[in-house]
């Protein structure tokens, strides 16, 4: 667990909890329509409280044994968006893959760039790791942009990476080397 981060007035980046699945189901079903591009196909369950309480004990399982950091912007009613560090590995790699997505009413205040530049320093100081590693669609361009502004840098194209809106679709690929 970390400690709650203020980004701006009410809002805060936070552990994400079990009891978050009501808050955060009701994020995806009002960001449903505006994420489908940038995302995979999701079941309607996905969409549902219970649906998220199962989500959320994988992803607080994971964290539990240091694999994940799911983490959530978070007002006192409502989530607003969620950053997470997937497939943390320690040893020779030291390395995790960040994922982040921010509701649509938020976009464009600079809030997912704090949140995520908070967590890179976590991922630098707490986590002692070497590397993250990003990926997003080539006509993402906000997201391209985000990645440029925290200092990630391209290092690859994977054609047909991801299954993303229902077709396997190509990727830009970034990282962002944090110590040596």
């Amino acid at each position: 667990m970390i400690p709650a981060i203020e980004l701006s007035a009410g809002i805060q980046l936070r552990t994400l909890e079990q009891q978050d699945a009501e808050r955060l189901a009701a994020a995806h079903r009002l960001n449903r329509e505006y994420l489908s591009p940038w995302e995979p196909h999701r079941a309607p369950a996905f969409y549902t409280a219970d649906g998220q309480v199962e989500a959320i004990k994988r992803q607080v399982r994971d964290r539990e044994i240091g694999r994940s950091l799911p983490l959530v912007l978070a007002t006192t009613d409502e989530i607003i968006g969620q950053t997470t560090l997937s497939g943390i590995t320690h040893g020779a790699f030291d390395s995790a893959a960040l994922g982040y997505w921010i509701d649509e009413r938020y976009q464009g205040r600079g809030l997912m760039t704090s949140a995520l530049s908070a967590l890179v320093e976590l991922s630098r100081s707490v986590l002692g790791l070497h590397r993250l590693e990003a990926q997003t669609l080539p006509g993402n361009a906000a997201s391209r942009h985000l990645l440029g502004k925290l200092g990630f840098e391209r290092i690859g194209y994977a054609p047909r990476y991801l299954r993303i809106a229902g077709d396997w679709q190509d990727h830009v690929l970034y990282q962002l080397i944090l110590r040596d």
